[in-house]
Parts: structure tokens; sequence; C-alpha cells
């Protein structure tokens, strides 16, 4: 992954979900088992956040984890409010007794400062990872901008963006530089919160008018509309080599060269396995072409309305 000596798997577990939070929760027990399960089937890489579940998420990754650490990388982020340089030291050191861990694989800064100099916070992550508390700096939801004057003070071994085939806004600026200077991606969103499933288009699922979702610009009626094509031409290729619409979504953002690896979320231990074997399909050149065209072609509708 990027300069660092991290191996990561192509799939990551995206650990949002077992914060509780906005989510449709199940349970912590099946949380700590779907994460074992995962680790069992091949996925090495988890991804958490102390904002997620107000560090609910951390703990349930420390315990599902305990007794393979070593065998593991994992990523936390620290959140907007604690970027202060006394701040990030107090926000790393509850999420490592959160994690049960002495050490953080990537340490996030999960979304840019308004306040406070990005050259403060970074000067506190390099003290971190030189006492051997974190092993790798990554940064999140960070422009091409705010990435360059990041790695003016620290080496950054991977950003964290929002990627797949319904946002391909990084392709433009931030995949191009992280190519040129060895900065691994991490996407996050990799099936768009579920659309990509097809359950929406596909399965008659609705949201829920508490849903979190219900508001985001790509669930709403006239945008569904518009992905309709996308979602039918992943269930052609899907149905055609005997796999799930989320599956080809994934595979397709495995095929980019930029992309290190995708995190993708679920607390179905049946879907992570899905997650799983999606990163072993390949997609022939036709069809990377026709989802390329179709992806685009919609992308460019939905930004086009008001």
């Amino acid at each position: 992954m990027g300069k660092s000596k991290l191996q990561v798997s192509p799939i990551t577990f995206g650990c949002w979900e077992l914060g509780g939070g906005p989510w449709e929760f199940t349970s912590d027990e099946n949380n700590i088992q779907a994460i074992r399960a995962a680790f069992e089937m091949g996925i090495t890489t988890f991804d958490t956040a102390e904002g997620y579940g107000a560090g609910h998420s951390e703990e349930i990754v420390g315990l599902a984890l305990e007794g393979s650490r070593q065998q593991c990388v994992i990523s936390t982020k620290v959140s907007r409010a604690n970027l202060a340089p006394a701040d990030v030291r107090r926000s790393a050191e509850a999420s490592l007794k959160r994690l049960k861990s002495d050490f953080i694989d990537i340490y996030y800064i999960h979304w840019p400062s308004y306040e406070i100099p990005v050259s403060e916070t970074l000067s506190e992550f390099q003290k971190l990872k030189d006492e051997g508390l974190i092993r790798a700096i990554g940064v999140s939801n960070f422009s091409l901008e705010q990435l360059k004057e990041a790695a003016g003070f620290a080496q950054i071994d991977v950003i964290q963006p929002e990627y797949s085939l319904l946002h391909r806004a990084i392709e433009e600026d931030i995949v191009p530089y992280c190519l040129e200077n060895e900065i691994g991606i991490m996407s996050y969103s990799s099936i768009a919160k579920g659309l990509l499933t097809g359950a929406f288009h596909l399965g008659g699922k609705t949201l829920d008018e508490n849903d979190f979702r219900s508001t985001r610009r790509l669930f709403l009626p006239e945008h569904l509309k518009m992905e309709e094509e996308l979602i039918l031409l992943l269930k052609q290729i899907a149905d055609a080599k005997g796999k799930a619409v989320s599956q080809i979504a994934i595979s397709w953002l495995l095929h980019q060269k930029a992309l290190t690896t995708a995190i993708v979320g679920s607390q179905s231990i049946k879907h992570m396995k899905e997650n799983v074997e999606a990163a072993e399909i390949k997609l022939t050149a036709d069809e990377l072409t026709a989802l390329d065209a179709v992806s685009r072609k919609v992308i460019a509708g939905i930004d086009a309305t008001p």
C-alpha cells in the first residue's frame, strides 16, 4: 500500500455499520462473528473510526480480532473535532485502548479541518509514527489541493475517498496524482451505500423516511430512475457469470489500476463471502468498456439535474 510496507487485502471490511448509529443494526455478537468469519475467508484489512458509534465500532473490532491482531491491518480515523495536536494524541490513545492494540496500522485524518493547520495535525501524527504507535498515515475526504499540502508535511501512504461506478470524480485529478506519487487508494462507499447491490432497482427495497440515505442525492426518485440503465447492465453481466450485481460493481472497482483496496461493509456473513469472491471475478475488455460508458452517462445525467 503506497510507499508503506503494509500488505492489504483487496477487500477491506468496512466497520461503520458495526458502531450502530444511522444504520440498521443487528447485534454486537453477530458483528463480532462477521469480522471473524471475514478474517477466515481471507480479509485481513479492517477500517473503522473513533466517530463510528462514538468508538463502539472500534471496540467491536478490538474484541473480534484480539487473537489475530498480528495478522491484520487495522485502519482508524481521528475526527475533525480532534485535530489539534494534544487532541490527536488523546484520540489515538483512546482508539488503541478500544482496539486492544499497541499500534494502529493506518491512522487517518477523517475530514480536513477548517481551523487547525494540517501542518500541526501531521506533526503529531509523525511523532506517533516515530514512537511506533502508528505505522502509516492516511487522509480521507481530501481534495487534491489538500492532499498536496498534507504531503508537504508527512509521507501520506493512502487516501480514502468515495469511489464507485456512481462516484468517479477522483479519476480527474486525485488518481493521476496518487499514481505518480505512490499513494494508495482505499475506496469507501464502494457499492454506493447499497445502490449497486440492485436492491432498490430490482429487489423492491425502499428506505424508511428516517434512513439517513433518504435525503442523499443518489437516492432521490429522479436519480434512482436514471440509475436503472447501469443497474440493468450490471445485472446482465452478473447473470452471465452466475454472480450477484454487487460482485460485478466491486470487481469493476478492483479492475481500476489506481485502487489499492475496496472498503465494503456488511453485518451479513453471506454478503461478506460474496464480497470476498468478487475479488476473483475477471471482467472482459468489452464488459469494462460498457460499464465505463454507461456509468459516465448516468453520472452526467445526475450532475445535469438541479
